[in-house]
């Protein structure tokens, strides 16, 4: 009796745990949501991340859980994942969260979780334990959505000059405030269905291991999109203050217009990247939908030392929190 109450109470703490990291998770990413809207003057920041929030948890009620579906069943080989790698995992995409929060570096929560389970699976059973489909698709996506995000984005800009090159510049700037309350919801939106669906997919990736779950299961209980939803949703509420200047501001300088051709296309890269069940990182989207903005001006208009240093932010994070995983697996085996 003992020891199924002990196990319980390990299943709650780990499920504390990944609803604690989607919490920060929207707290580190709302830079992603509402940098470019505050950056512009077309919303305050309180009112920005309000805004954002409840477009975060708009998402429940549109997307289908392909994403969770990806994270909870399609990267580990079944039957390899137990408490002990996923309190690994967890361990490792906090501590890489924390870390570039308090430096200031947009990184990506999504390839922190990711990293998190490989690094953990790897520790307790090797790489072939994974799921080399998932996995792939997962780190394709590291590069095509910031390319995607910055091939949109350059063109809603060439797209927009061309259609409102008759247009004085005020008419076109009183225009983009108001429209950009349009693609920054949208923008939240997309953030809400992806990254909430990765907390839910690991989550739903411990019950099944337990045996709180079926693996044939459909979705997982609906408990768990509830949480994860508004976690997300609430930490986004708080905002990730660090971040916001180095997205709006450092990489390049942006008006509504541009704010609204980068959320845009974000925002579609994100749709796209969600139908497909993929696991994105809205921190790669938005940058290179700002930078792709910021290239149609000149390539000077774009701070490529600052967006540099977020790239190589990128490629560390899988491999770091894949290793802080892996001692995460280590401990859990000393302490539970």
């Amino acid at each position: 009796m003992q020891t199924v109450q002990t196990a319980l109470w390990v299943v709650a703490l780990l499920v504390f745990l990944a609803i604690a990291f989607d919490f920060m998770n929207g707290f580190h990413d709302a830079a992603n949501s509402i940098a470019t809207v505050v950056s512009t003057g077309v919303l305050k920041p309180a009112q920005a991340v309000v805004f954002a929030a409840i477009f975060n948890l708009i998402a429940l009620f549109i997307f289908h859980l392909s994403v969770a579906a990806t994270v909870g069943k399609g990267i580990v080989q079944p039957g390899v994942v137990d408490t002990h790698v996923v309190f690994g995992a967890l361990t490792g995409a906090i501590t890489w969260n924390l870390v570039t929060w308090y430096y200031g570096i947009p990184s990506s929560s999504s390839h922190a979780l990711i990293g998190g389970i490989v690094g953990a699976v790897i520790a307790k059973a090797g790489a072939h334990a994974l799921v080399s489909g998932g996995i792939l698709k997962t780190v394709a996506f590291i590069f095509i959505s910031p390319l995607l995000g910055f091939l949109l984005g350059s063109l809603m800009m060439f797209l927009v000059a061309w259609v409102c090159r008759r247009a004085t510049p005020s008419k076109v700037d009183r225009w983009f405030r108001r429209l950009q309350l349009v693609s920054a919801g949208a923008y939240s939106l997309g953030h809400g269905g992806n990254d909430a669906q990765k907390t839910i997919g690991i989550i739903w990736m411990l019950l099944i291991a337990t045996g709180y779950a079926s693996a044939g299961d459909a979705s997982p209980p609906t408990w768990t999109i509830v949480s994860c939803y508004t976690a997300i949703a609430a930490g986004t509420m708080f905002g990730g203050w660090r971040i916001v200047k180095t997205m709006g501001q450092k990489i390049t300088k942006l008006k509504p217009v541009g704010g609204f051709c980068a959320e845009t296309g974000g925002a579609l890269t994100l749709f796209l990247a969600t139908g497909l069940g993929i696991p994105v990182s809205t921190t790669h989207t938005i940058t290179g939908a700002i930078v792709g903005v910021g290239s149609t001006q000149r390539a000077s208009a774009v701070r490529w030392g600052v967006a540099g240093n977020i790239v190589w932010a990128w490629i560390l994070t899988i491999p770091a929190s894949a290793f802080v995983a892996a001692v995460g697996y280590w401990l859990s085996l000393q302490i539970f």
